[in-house]
């Protein structure tokens, strides 16, 4: 069988940009993501405690491997504001071999 690594794409929201930025500030520090990218101004519509929501938020895009999610789930649970974060794992089936080698390279150190 294969060794292969599998790597994931995490999204969250926050609901600002301090918040958002504390938080991959902390999972790079730790090496629980290789990047993270942070998308401001995004609208949020969902339905919360029976009524509909409509919020600004903040996006980020989590790299990492399926290894750490468990990590980082932690750290979002301590570290975020909301009562129930957003937390979504989608799998990176395949990727321009260079840059799944850096990605390694940071989350392994």
């Amino acid at each position: 069988m294969e060794n292969k690594k599998y790597y994931q794409l995490l999204i969250t929201t926050c609901p600002d940009a301090a918040v958002a930025d504390k938080l991959a500030h902390t999972l790079l520090e730790n090496h629980l993501a290789a990047c993270v990218n942070i998308l401001p101004n995004i609208q949020s519509v969902y339905e919360w405690k029976g009524e509909i929501v409509s919020d600004a938020e903040v996006l980020l895009f989590i790299k990492t491997r399926r290894e750490h999610y468990a990590a980082i789930e932690q750290v979002l649970l301590k570290q975020h504001p909301y009562e129930v974060p957003e937390l979504i794992a989608l799998p990176i089936e395949t990727g321009l071999p260079s840059y799944l080698a850096w990605l390694d390279r940071i989350v392994s150190q």
